[in-house]
C-alpha cells in the first residue's frame, strides 16, 4: 500500500513511470505501425517487421546482435515524416490503439499517487510525439521522453537530439526534482527493464514491474518490490470517476518536437545490459 496523503509542509514528491511494459503492455511506438501504414508513412514490408519487433520485445526473444540490426533499419524510417503528420496520426488513433492496452495496476497506482498528493511523471525512451498525448490521457504531469532533431521543412532529419535512455533518464528526474523541489528520497519509480537501474536507484521508493531476468535479480538482491501487472483494461471500462484523466498533463522541457518512431532507437538497445 501507498503511504498516506502528503504533508504539503514537506518537499514535494512524485511517481516516476517508465512506459512500455510497465503502464502499458506494448511498446508504445511500434503499436501506431498500422496506423503509419495506413498514412503512407511506410510500407507492408515495414509493417511486417514492426510486428515481429513488437513480438520480440514482448518475448524477449531476441539476442543482442539481432536486436541491433533491427533498432538500425527501424531509427532510419522516420527520416523526412513530415511532423504534422505524424502528431495527427497519433491524436487519430490513440484511444483505440492504447487505451485498451493499458494496465489497471498502473492507472490504478497513478490514481493512488495523485490522490497522496505527488505529481506522476512518465519517464520514457520512446519518441515524444507518441509519449506526450499517451501521458495526457492518463493524466500524468509531466513526461520526459526521446526527441529527435526536425528540419526547417517541418520533417524529421533522423538525428536523434534527445536520447531518455539510462542514465540520461536519472539526469532527467534530478533536473526536475531540482526545478520543482522534489525529494527524491520521499520519490518512487516504477520500471520493467534493467536499463532503467540508473532511475530506479535515484529515488528512496523503486520498484520493479514485470522485471526482465536482469532487473528481477536486481530487485531481489536489493529488497525492492517486484510487481506483477497483467491486467490490461479500457480507462472507461474503470469506475466512472477514475477513467477521466485527473489532471490536465504538463509536458517537462525534456519533451519538445519529437518523432513518434524515435522510441524505435531504443528497441534493441534496452536490452543491451541483458544480452550476455
Amino acid at each position: 500500500m501507498l503511504q498516506d496523503v502528503e504533508n504539503h509542509s514537506l518537499p514535494r514528491t512524485a511517481a516516476f513511470f517508465d512506459l512500455d511494459k510497465t503502464v502499458i503492455a506494448k511498446s508504445s511506438t511500434l503499436a501506431f505501425s498500422k496506423s503509419f501504414y495506413q498514412g503512407g508513412l511506410i510500407n507492408r514490408r515495414a509493417v511486417l517487421r514492426t510486428a515481429y519487433a513488437q513480438f520480440v520485445f514482448i518475448a524477449g526473444g531476441a539476442d543482442h546482435d539481432q536486436m541491433e540490426r533491427m533498432r538500425a533499419y527501424l531509427s532510419s524510417l522516420c527520416r523526412g515524416w513530415n511532423v504534422q503528420q505524424v502528431k495527427e496520426i497519433v491524436a487519430e488513433t490513440l484511444h483505440d490503439l492504447i487505451d485498451p492496452i493499458i494496465y489497471d495496476e498502473a492507472a490504478s497506482l497513478i490514481e493512488e499517487h495523485h490522490t497522496a498528493g505527488r505529481d506522476v511523471v512518465i519517464v520514457s525512451t520512446s519518441g515524444a510525439e507518441v509519449v506526450e498525448p499517451i501521458g495526457e490521457l492518463l493524466g500524468a504531469d509531466r513526461v520526459v521522453a526521446t526527441r529527435m532533431a526536425v528540419g526547417e521543412d517541418g520533417c524529421f532529419t533522423g538525428e536523434v537530439e534527445y536520447y531518455a535512455y539510462g542514465p540520461t533518464k536519472a539526469e532527467a528526474i534530478r533536473e526536475l526534482a531540482a526545478s520543482e523541489g522534489y525529494d527524491l528520497r520521499r520519490c518512487y519509480a516504477y520500471s520493467d527493464s534493467v536499463t532503467d537501474l540508473p532511475m530506479l536507484e535515484t529515488v528512496g521508493h523503486p520498484h520493479a514491474v514485470n522485471p526482465d531476468r536482469a532487473l528481477r535479480r536486481e530487485a531481489l538482491a536489493r529488497g525492492w518490490p517486484v510487481l506483477d501487472f497483467h491486467r490490461p483494461v479500457r480507462l472507461k471500462q474503470r469506475l466512472p470517476g477514475l477513467s477521466a484523466p485527473p489532471r490536465p498533463a504538463l509536458v517537462a522541457a525534456a519533451v519538445g518536437a519529437a518523432a513518434a518512431t524515435a522510441g524505435l532507437v531504443w528497441l534493441a538497445s534496452r536490452r543491451r545490459s541483458t544480452a550476455a
